[in-house]
């Protein structure tokens, strides 16, 4: 099994880079990506729990571009994550997330819930490349007796024109898509089936987009029979995987979606498509 949308305490997920990797053996995954959102620090520590194990990891991100107000979430696939402006754009990624957690944890204060998101911070100052976004406020929250889970957070607090909803600032999804190219790698619409930007996928396409997310823990048959079709209209290679993050509340395991060994196939011949010679 092929799952290529896995994430790690180096952002928002909850298991270490060894947990994920165990999940994965326990799954009976072949070749596994992290894609850890907007930091690639888990990486070289997954790729060396994986070799134990004798799983291929694929170098990966998930980098939130914003467009209207609103986050479009970028794969990058086979990316060199030590390139010098992917590595320049990350840090100024991460910085926009401490800022807008910090911007969050203040209106839910003047709201009557004030969190404590100390320990999140300085885990990520303590660890540089670690980033910080809604979910750890939403642990935050239930921490701290306002909710009773992250979901209750997001579906009452946290979510999109909810009362401690802040826009996030960020680059046109085209610049993203610019900046993976540039880094050596393949760039994928993460989980088009949750964000309703159908009619930009052309356009994205025409600037440069590799891929899509037909196959996501999101998506039921009829999503991925859509963007299967779609895919193949507009010549775009196909990726898939779990969106795992080890939240029970979501109840997504490892494997939960995975993607096509053919599909694979296509994607890993394509692997050096960008990469500058």
């Amino acid at each position: 099994m092929i799952d290529l949308h896995l994430h790690t305490t180096a952002s928002d997920g909850r298991s270490t880079p060894r947990e994920l990797v165990e999940h994965a053996a326990s799954a009976g995954l072949i070749v596994m990506a992290v894609t850890d959102h907007d930091t690639t620090a888990s990486i070289d520590e997954v790729r060396a729990h994986a070799r134990e194990r004798g799983i291929d990891v694929v170098p990966g991100i998930e980098i939130t571009a914003v467009e209207d107000g609103r986050d479009v979430h970028v794969l990058g696939y086979f990316l060199d994550p030590a390139d010098a402006t992917l590595v320049e754009f990350l840090a100024g990624q991460r910085q926009t997330r401490v800022d807008r957690a910090r911007a969050i944890a203040a209106v839910l204060a003047e709201l009557g819930m004030p969190i404590d998101l100390e320990a999140s911070l300085a885990e990520v100052h303590r660890r540089p490349g670690r980033s910080i976004g809604r979910p750890q406020v939403a642990r935050a929250m239930v921490t701290a007796g306002h909710v009773a889970s992250t979901r209750e957070a997001f579906d009452r607090w946290l979510g999109r024109d909810l009362p401690a909803f802040i826009p996030r600032a960020g680059s046109p999804p085209e610049d993203v898509i610019a900046i993976i190219q540039r880094a050596g790698g393949l760039a994928s619409l993460a989980h088009p089936g949750r964000t309703s930007i159908d009619a930009r996928i052309p356009e994205l396409r025409a600037a440069g987009l590799d891929a899509i997310e037909v196959y996501h823990s999101d998506h039921d048959a009829a999503t991925i029979g859509r963007y299967h079709q779609l895919a193949i209209e507009l010549e775009l290679l196909m990726t898939g995987g779990s969106d795992f993050h080890g939240d029970p509340n979501h109840g997504v395991m490892v494997g939960t979606a995975t993607l096509p060994d053919e599909a694979w196939q296509r994607l890993h011949a394509a692997r050096h498509r960008h990469v500058l010679v």
